[in-house]
Parts: structure tokens; sequence; C-alpha cells
């Protein structure tokens, strides 16, 4: 059985009409410079170094350790520091970020590209997601989908990643009522929303 703990720690989540974004499942990751090959987990398109940050989840809070230049709020953070929902993360003189906490009952966090800068691939903002990431119409939600109905639920169980939704939805052409599995390269439809998975090589 494909295991979660086999896979690559992050993958690309397509959502029909909301964009592509970057899913980091590590407790800790690392933003920088793609230059150096598989130096970051969050490899941003910018004048950084190859590890430039730290982000590290501890429970329900999340540090920033600066390996470069940081600032938080235009406060240079000296070694690690307190990230908040909305505050604004500066690497360097220009990539610049801003942290969201938009669930209340879900550790996920999001990072929206405030600058003119983005991931290599390219996506639309980067999600550091613990057990669970919303997908929906509701402004609280990980991925707003204004165009849904209802909410799509990924969590994680064990080593495995799962989707669960109130309406009937398919994985990869099979199925599904309520929940199922799904692979990093999986393609999840439903009556009015679709999602697909890429894995990050």
């Amino acid at each position: 059985m494909e295991r979660f703990r086999r896979r690559p720690p992050r993958f690309i989540l397509w959502v029909d009409g909301a964009g592509g974004f970057w899913v980091c499942l590590g407790e800790t990751v690392t933003l920088g410079q793609p230059a150096v090959a598989g130096c970051a987990e969050i490899p941003i398109l910018g004048d950084l170094r190859g590890r430039h940050a730290r982000i590290r989840r501890d429970g329900e809070e999340y540090l920033i350790e600066a390996l470069g230049e940081v600032r938080l709020d235009g406060r240079t953070v000296e070694q690690v520091g307190l990230l908040s929902d909305g505050c604004t993360v500066q690497l360097a003189r220009s990539v610049v970020l801003c942290f969201r906490r938009p669930h209340p009952l879900s550790a996920t966090a999001r990072l929206d590209f405030l600058s003119g800068h983005r991931t290599q691939p390219s996506v639309d903002a980067v999600l550091l997601m613990a057990d669970t990431c919303v997908l929906g119409p509701k402004p609280h939600s990980h991925v707003v989908c204004r165009l849904w109905d209802d909410e799509v639920v990924l969590f994680r169980q064990g080593d495995e990643l799962f989707c669960r939704g109130r309406r009937p939805f398919s994985v990869d052409g099979s199925a599904a009522v309520r929940r199922a599995r799904i692979r990093e390269n999986s393609s999840v439809v439903g009556e009015t929303f679709s999602f697909s998975l890429e894995p990050i090589r």
C-alpha cells in the first residue's frame, strides 16, 4: 500500500476555480532560493539565500527562524519570531508574504504572496498543512472556492491522506461516499467541484 511517509512531503494542489497551492506536510519547512537544488522545501524566485528562513509548527504556534534577513511587520527578526495571523513576513529586501491562520479549528497555515514573487513551479499560495485543510466557499477556508456550495476537507490519518465531503464524489474515477483515501497524484471530482494533486519531485 502506498503510504504517506514514503511520498515527498509536499505536493501542488490544483483547485478548479481557485488556483494552485503549494502544500507542505512537514512540521518544519525552509524558504529560500531555488537555485540550490533540494535546499528549500519552499523555493521562491527572488534575491534570497539558498536557505533564507525556517518556519516551524510547534503545537498551535508557528515560529520563524531567520537564516538570512527577515522582518515581521517591519521589525527585524534577530533569531526566532512568533508568527501571528495576518502578520507580514519580509525576506531580504523585496520578497513579502502574509501569514494566515484562517480557520479557528485548524492549525494549518497559509502564506500569501504580497510581492510579485512566486515559487518554482509557480502557485498562488503556500499551505502549511497540519491535520486538516478546508476547501470551500467560506472566508475561513484555507482555500476559498467562491463557486462551491459546500466544504471539502483534506485530512491526515496516520501515514495517509484522505478527503471527506457531505456529498458523493469520485477519486481517480472510483465513486466515494463521504470519505476516501487520496494519493499524491489523485484527481477528485464532485457535482460542483474538482481538484487534483501533483507531486513535487
